[in-house]
């Protein structure tokens, strides 16, 4: 393992206490010869087919699990699970020689009932220890879109459990879709197992989550990576702050970081901040941190432990004050640890605001950003982009509009900040604001145009007008950048660097031609004109049965009921997150069918609580 360090600043002005930033960068050996062929994998995808996935979640969840398929090879090991209510397993573990067999599996899953989170999850460790072998990397893939509301559901027995499986040795990756799973309980799994968490935003990027995933697994050179960090004896150097979020453990005098696998061409950053009292003497060197790890890998068909043959120390010059104020910071080290210290503050607001002091929330988001604009930063489309992403962040808490996707959004960019180095899982997101509010114009003139498209799960600015490199990334405001949306700027400006454009000047949307009509006084945000609804009225149908209703391939639009039979009875229950799922339903019984799921307009509790009533429209659901 190779090992180096970066400070800023990179010395110490004689007689002053400092603060400095450290990184520390772990990176893999090089191999001297061949690159050695991968190891086998012996995998569980858990999938949550509940009522909530419904749709083109769980259809672009079944593409991904197919394309995860074909990069297997006969030496691997898979497993499939399915939950909602029950678990199934469709696919005990077995070598990957049959995929057409495999494919034809995971066509016939279909969606329906409520979330056995704990249930499909813990099915999967036990396939995976079932065929654990010494030179395999074993990981469970738990998918889900919901809340855990069958089986064990309290976030810590299962956040407790994780690390408890991956003592046994298997670690959990967790892949959470759309806008109600809870990001907290996903991303804690995550870290107690040492496995990674992604947010899939839009089921489209199912695909892309899965390959990272792979070629993450795919390139394992070291697992269980350990580090420790012990100040110098009687420096007085104590670390004032930690930056990067790996698990920790306090020992005497040294704090061990568990930091999980190790993969080939991902670099393992761990970022922390010093405090150094006042030296009285110029030096070439102080010590101050001594840094040592130890990793397990496989050796002749062996798992090995191995460790560092002596500690990596940490050392940093005493100069004169005029020589430490002369010093030129490191801008890539400057760089790094912004990206990790804007993490952390994400986190922070986070905790904030849902402690309920929004106030301070915003405070911390806004201090960063002003901080990063003074030492220039901003001239970095990186720390551009961070910034654009914490003005539209403060801006939806002072909205109250901080809802869950923006939520989800924030944590996930942070998680990957702080545990991951890899630039295709940095600020990813597309919950972008609305172009809604902004002047239209029908023709570009004198201006640039622009456009806003989704991108390897991120919003990205283009631009279109001749003359410009079309290649660049453009700098612009977070909260009206809309996915489609085209654009008419003043002018777009080159940064400092020359590595990419700022809008400049007003800012309008185009409408183009057949677009006249849209965003006539609405806003994502708000509407100009409030329309006053009549209050929701019970489900009418005319038909006889499930058979006659309207069918939809979309259960986006509506909330999911199914119907399951208790007995003699058959009961209508919702399936939707956000919802109880033990409630008694009103609901028409001619079109009861037992499984059957249908998409309602609405669903309200009713006056005197403990049940639902469907409300509106009835389609059923083909899958």
């Amino acid at each position: 393992m190779q090992t180096h360090f970066t400070l800023n600043p990179s010395a110490l002005p004689v007689g002053h206490p400092a603060t400095v930033d450290l990184l520390i960068t772990l990176r893999p050996q090089p191999s001297a010869g061949p690159r050695a062929p991968r190891r086998p994998l012996n995998l569980s995808l858990v999938i949550d087919r509940s009522g909530s996935m419904a749709g083109r979640s769980l259809k672009q969840a079944l593409n991904a699990a197919e394309t995860l398929v074909e990069q297997l090879g006969p030496d691997d090991v898979l497993s499939l699970v399915v939950y909602d209510d029950k678990v199934e397993t469709i696919l005990a573990p077995s070598n990957v020689t049959d995929k057409q067999a495999i494919r034809e599996m995971i066509r016939k899953v279909r969606a329906g009932g409520t979330t056995n989170l704990s249930g499909g999850w813990l099915k999967g460790c036990e396939h995976v220890l079932a065929r654990r072998g010494a030179e395999m990397i074993h990981r469970v893939l738990l998918l889900t879109d919901g809340q855990a509301n069958v089986g064990v559901v309290d976030p810590k027995v299962l956040i407790a459990t994780a690390r408890q499986k991956a003592d046994d040795g298997v670690v959990t990756t967790t892949l959470g879709f759309g806008a109600h799973f809870n990001e907290d309980l996903l991303i804690g799994m995550a870290q107690a197992a040492g496995g990674n968490f992604y947010f899939i935003q839009a089921p489209d990027d199912a695909e892309e989550v899965f390959r990272i995933e792979i070629e993450s697994l795919a390139s394992v050179v070291a697992q269980n990576l350990a580090v420790t960090i012990a100040p110098v004896p009687n420096s007085g150097v104590q670390i004032h702050n930690l930056y990067s979020n790996y698990r920790v453990e306090t020992q005497p005098g040294a704090t061990m970081l568990s930091m999980g696998d190790v993969y080939e061409n991902e670099d393992k950053l761990l970022a922390l901040q010093l405090t150094i009292p006042a030296q009285t003497d110029i030096s070439p060197g102080i010590p101050l941190l001594a840094v040592s790890y130890r990793y397990e890998a496989v050796a002749n068909s062996i798992i090995k432990s191995f460790a560092s043959t002596e500690p990596l120390m940490v050392s940093m010059p005493v100069v004169t004050i005029e020589e430490a104020m002369a010093a030129a910071p490191a801008i890539d080290l400057v760089l790094q640890i912004s990206r990790i210290r804007i993490a952390k503050a994400k986190d922070t607001a986070i905790e904030l605001a849902d402690s309920g002091d929004v106030t301070k929330a915003v405070q911390t988001l806004r201090q960063i950003s002003a901080e990063l604009r003074q030492q220039g930063l901003d001239e970095h489309f990186e720390i551009a982009e961070e910034i654009a992403q914490l003005e539209h962040f403060v801006e939806r808490l002072e909205r109250r509009q901080f809802d869950s996707a923006s939520r989800k959004e924030m944590r996930d960019q942070s998680y990957q900040a702080r545990m991951r180095s890899r630039t295709d899982l940095s600020l990813r997101g597309t919950a972008g604001g609305s172009a809604a509010d902004l002047d239209t114009t029908a023709a570009v003139n004198e201006g640039v145009e622009l456009v806003c498209s989704r991108e390897g799960g991120k919003l990205r600015m283009r631009v279109t007008s001749e003359g410009y490199d079309q290649s660049l990334n453009i700098q612009f405001p977070r909260t009206i950048r809309e996915e489609g949306v085209h654009y008419v700027v003043d002018t777009l400006q080159l940064s400092a660097n020359g590595t990419f454009y700022r809008a400049v000047g007003n800012i309008r949307r185009l409408a183009l031609p057949g677009q006249e009509h849209l965003y006539k006084g609405t806003s994502r945000f708000g509407s100009t004109a409030v329309r006053r609804s009549s209050p929701p009225q019970a489900s009418k149908v005319s038909a006889r049965t499930a058979a006659d209703l309207e069918t939809t391939t979309n259960a986006d639009d509506g909330v999911l009921v199914q119907c399951i039979r208790e007995g003699s009875k058959l009961r209508a229950r919702v399936v939707s997150d956000g919802y109880d799922p033990n409630y008694n339903m009103r609901f028409p019984r001619d079109i009861r069918e037992a499984g059957v799921l249908y998409v309602v307009d609405q669903v309200i509790e009713t006056a005197s609580g403990g049940s639902y009533i469907a409300c509106g429209k009835i389609r059923r659901l083909i899958q």
